[in-house]
């Protein structure tokens, strides 16, 4: 037995299209377009990378270990890989017998943090407001 369009709680084809389209409309248009987060710091080690030189002028690689709780493979691929992008710097010496290396922000790697941090906040802000 067939039902209406009106039992079956279905808008006419011409209507379903109409909200279709004002649908994608939404979607697509700039005001609710998600800001395109920078995938290089979005990484959880690679922003407490980043975050943590921020606060402080320079730390060691042993100081980022423990503070960001990660093994030293896992934080050395993460640090090479900002390096590479030029976000950070890393400097190897001795300290007496003992090989140190060292990481700084770059001017680059702020602006990049500062960017993310924007981004974030809209997003943050764009989510709230629905």
């Amino acid at each position: 037995m067939a039902r209406s369009n009106a039992l079956a709680g279905h808008r006419p084809a011409g209507t379903q299209r109409a909200a279709r389209g004002a649908q994608r409309e939404r979607r697509e248009s700039p005001a609710n377009a998600m800001p395109e987060l920078d995938r290089l710091i979005h990484e959880r080690i690679r922003l407490g990378i980043v975050s943590a030189l921020a606060a402080n002028q320079s730390l060691s690689f042993n100081d980022l270990k423990k503070l960001l709780l990660t093994t030293d493979g896992n934080l050395s691929v993460h640090a090479r890989k900002l390096e590479e992008a030029k976000y950070l710097v890393c400097e190897k010496y001795f300290e007496g017998r003992l090989p140190k290396t060292v990481y700084r922000l770059t001017t680059t790697g702020r602006q990049a943090l500062e960017r993310y941090l924007d981004q974030m906040e809209t997003l943050i802000h764009s989510t709230r407001a629905r």
